[in-house]
């Protein structure tokens, strides 16, 4: 792979990390009760959480420029594991069997394209 594209997938992959990062916040808002609908949406933990999410929508939209659009959902279900391992860690959620069955199907996913 050539350096300028792999500086460019890690940029994705940054984008991926921080979309996931913002998932999170947006899980822990939900998680409290507002006195209004008003305050449930215009709260810092979700405005903060959507400013993130463009960031990441930006990361991607650069790498695009230079990683091939067939790479765009390998790379994005990467998302995937960055979410679980922020579930564990952070909301202590149980890996039941079929969480990581579909973990496995990903990994195996990203293995066949990239043997291909």
């Amino acid at each position: 792979m050539d350096k300028k594209v792999a500086l460019y997938v890690l940029v994705m992959l940054l984008g991926v990390f921080i979309s996931s990062v913002s998932q999170v916040m947006l899980k822990k808002a939900s998680m409290k009760e507002y006195s209004s609908w008003i305050r449930e949406y215009a709260n810092p933990l979700v405005i903060g959480a959507y400013l993130i999410f463009f960031m990441a929508t930006f990361c991607s939209i650069y790498a695009y420029k230079v990683v091939p659009l067939s790479w765009g959902p390998i790379i994005e279900s990467t998302g995937y594991f960055f979410v679980t391992a922020f579930g564990v860690s952070l909301f202590g959620e149980k890996i039941n069997s079929r969480k990581r069955i579909s973990l496995c199907m990903i990994v195996v996913g990203i293995m066949i394209f990239s043997l291909s």
